[in-house]
């Protein structure tokens, strides 16, 4: 069903502050709207909700990255063109940079937006398993004040979130230091571009020799939402990669996520693509 337009009020604040004052508007329940990738699609198919929509398109307090001496802060409104021409992205989060590769096609890198893609909840987007793998952690903004939440604590559900009404994120902080980690990041899809995936992977080590000193591993399309693999992690962290521990490994990572099956894919497929590409990395790791 096509959209009527005169139900959607779309409001453009001339700062943050004009911003957050109109979200904190009960009138209307006005929500966020930044680049648009996600919502247009539902504009364009009659599923968007109708109501009053906030632009935060331009607002310079939610743009930029910027890099200190321990981390990298990225704004809310960073585009996935951004993440690829930032030399510190490239350098130290190649994860992050690969999973703005796969997003999409170049129209939407250039205006989709991180904070977008994260507060957009879906569980099979690309860059929520890079932020896992780094640590991040998210600024949340309100016309009340500021908080910060680590990002492993901040989707609660499917379309659930650590999220309070007029809040929205400010920015995504990345702690530096990882540079020299193994890492790898590998999307499975229908086609090669431009696909929702089937199930997709990001995973970081460091290495003392054979031996795993500490490692993270994320997925997604596996579960209601994004999920480290904690339980994968744990079960090679101090050993060395021999086949005992690759098939622990194995074992470990079916008690971390619960795939199910879609119109995309069938739950036993992920399931096993999922331990599939868990042991190839482990066994690169020693190559």
């Amino acid at each position: 069903m096509s959209p009527f337009a005169p139900n959607y009020e779309l409001r453009s604040p001339n700062n943050l502050r004009e911003a957050l004052d109109m979200l904190a508007d009960a009138a209307g329940d006005p929500r966020p709207f930044a680049g648009g990738t996600d919502l247009m699609v539902l504009l364009e198919s009659g599923d968007l909700p109708e109501g009053t929509y906030v632009s935060l398109w331009g607002l310079e307090e939610l743009s930029g990255i910027r890099v200190a001496p321990d981390a990298v802060e990225l704004g809310a409104l960073t585009t996935y063109t951004e993440v690829l021409e930032d030399p510190t992205i490239g350098a130290e989060f190649p994860l992050l940079c690969a999973a703005a590769r796969e997003t999409g096609g170049v129209a939407t890198q250039n205006r989709g937006t991180l904070g977008g893609n994260i507060a957009n909840a879906s569980p099979a987007a690309d860059s929520p398993p890079a932020f896992l793998v780094y640590d991040a952690e998210l600024e949340l903004i309100s016309a009340a004040g500021t908080r910060r939440v680590p990002y492993d604590r901040f989707h609660t559900g499917y379309k659930q979130m650590d999220m309070r009404r007029g809040e929205i994120i400010k920015s995504i902080r990345l702690q530096r230091g990882r540079g020299a980690w193994r890492q790898t990041f590998r999307k499975v899809g229908p086609r090669r571009a431009q696909a929702i995936s089937k199930i997709s992977f990001a995973a970081a080590a460091d290495m003392d020799g054979v031996v795993v000193r500490d490692l993270r591993i994320a997925l997604v399309s596996v579960a209601p939402t994004v999920v480290r693999c904690v339980h994968a992690e744990a079960a090679v962290r101090g050993l060395r990669l021999d086949r005992g521990g690759l098939d622990a490994a194995r074992l470990a990572i079916s008690r971390d996520i619960s795939p199910i099956d879609d119109m995309r894919s069938t739950a036993d497929y992920r399931m096993r693509v999922a331990q599939n590409l868990l042991i190839q990395f482990l066994s690169e790791l020693t190559s």
